[in-house]
């Protein structure tokens, strides 16, 4: 009886001691990323994030195949796509920061885009493929910078993106704003862009950076006839424009007041 008591005792201090692992110890500060644990808890493990993806990237083929049968062929048909967070899940990144306690550094971003390890996010092979397959050219834009280029081409090629080449793909040069415009307007000399698609509102069109008092409301409503048609918006609740417009378009304030900021600007009852 007493060796089984032993028994007893001991595996139920192991036990104890791993379910401590995942209690938050009272005393500890919560990091400058505690923020991101449920976004990207909900990118990477939710059905409901795939679900919006394929939802997404099916209305997609839809449009575009529609877009494609009014097409006069005055210029050759294009489909212009973002690449993180819109063909590429770089949620493990988050992780990182997570685990860290850190925010976003460039440094940090370059190691992990060093790696080409970004998986395809669910249904975009198979949408930039169909396209490619319907005659459409596949351009990217992406504010990765130049120097990612390399990298970016390589991890896209080994998960089978069509137009994986430096042709297609356009980076944002090393001393110039992440405005996409004028990459845009290269794109559009050349060919008629039937579909826009991006996480980014300003991934379909630099007018949407202009977020007032309204977070960017009233030019999304403005335009609302716009997204399922030509616009295609993908989800992403890690980052983005959307959360400097809650800190009033000012990423440099104190990581206190960003908290505070998070907070005040929610509804409640």
């Amino acid at each position: 009886m007493k060796k089984l008591l032993l028994l007893y005792s001991i595996v139920s201090i192991l036990i104890g001691c791993q379910t401590n692992k995942t209690e938050l110890n009272p005393n500890e500060k919560l990091s400058n990323s505690e923020h991101l644990v449920m976004a990207t808890a909900w990118f990477q493990k939710s059905a409901e994030m795939r679900a919006c993806f394929y939802q997404a990237y099916n209305l997609a083929e839809l449009r575009l195949q529609q877009h494609l049968e009014n097409h006069k062929g005055e210029k050759p048909a294009a489909v212009v796509l973002d690449i993180d967070e819109t063909i590429l899940d770089n949620s493990p990144f988050e992780k990182k920061l997570i685990d860290d306690g850190i925010l976003y550094t460039s440094e940090l971003w370059k190691k992990w885009t060093d790696k080409k390890a970004a998986k395809a996010l669910p249904g975009a092979i198979e949408f930039t493929q169909k396209a490619s397959e319907m005659g459409v050219q596949v351009i990217y834009i992406s504010n990765r910078k130049v120097d990612m280029l390399e990298s970016t081409i390589n991890n896209m090629k080994k998960l089978g993106f069509p137009n994986a080449d430096p042709h297609f793909v356009y980076l944002r040069e090393m001393n110039k704003s992440g405005n996409k415009t004028e990459r845009r307007e290269k794109v559009m000399a050349k060919y008629e862009v039937l579909l826009f698609i991006g996480d980014n509102l300003t991934d379909l069109n630099e007018l949407f950076a202009q977020r007032d008092s309204t977070l960017g409301f009233k030019l999304v409503d403005d335009y609302r006839k716009g997204f399922g048609d030509k616009f295609i918006v993908l989800p992403n609740p890690m980052y983005g424009e959307w959360e400097e417009a809650i800190y009033k378009n000012d990423y440099s304030i104190s990581f206190e007041k960003k908290r505070a900021l998070r907070k005040e600007i929610l509804d409640d009852f």
